[in-house]
């Protein structure tokens, strides 16, 4: 037969009261003891009677313990502290907005290429000599070919070699 569940609020019987505060601590104290050594965890269990009497256990040092708790304590404050957080969210929005400036950056980019490269009733092909180039963050970039070719000479321009006499 199994045991009963008894509801948890204060035993009013002192004596019952202290039977279960030792019987309890005795087992917590256990359990924290089987956690470390099983799970190779650093454990510290503090433990104030009613009366005011320290019970405790450290599967290392309980100082090492109080100052390691203290340190992620302070670092998780510092990262829920309101004011980061209110700088997080401004820093998210104005990431948002720079997002929105580069995609209507790329729009334009995207309809000036068209502009430029799909007029004049040239094909593209005969226009672009290679494809249109994409970057993975959405810049797209098209190769474009120049040669240089000598300066031509106008019809009413005189050679060099020849003196002007005015």
């Amino acid at each position: 037969m199994g045991r009963g569940k008894i509801v948890i609020r204060r035993i009013d019987n002192s004596t019952s009261r202290q039977v279960t505060f030792s019987k309890r601590r005795n087992g917590l104290l256990k359990k924290a003891r089987e956690l470390s050594i099983l799970c190779d965890a650093d454990v510290g269990l503090i433990i104030f009677s009613s009366t005011g009497k320290l019970h405790d256990f450290a599967s290392t040092s309980m100082k090492s313990i109080i100052e390691r708790y203290s340190k992620v304590k302070e670092e998780h404050y510092h990262l829920m502290n309101p004011a980061s957080e209110i700088k997080g969210n401004l820093i998210h929005q104005e990431n948002m907005e720079l997002h929105k400036k580069v995609n209507i950056v790329v729009q334009e980019n995207a309809e000036l290429w068209k502009k430029v490269y799909c007029m004049g009733g040239t094909s593209e092909a005969n226009r672009v000599p290679h494809s249109m180039h994409t970057i993975n963050n959405g810049y797209a970039f098209v190769p474009i070919n120049l040669e240089l070719t000598q300066p031509q000479k106008h019809k009413n321009e005189a050679p060099k070699d020849v003196m002007n006499l005015g």
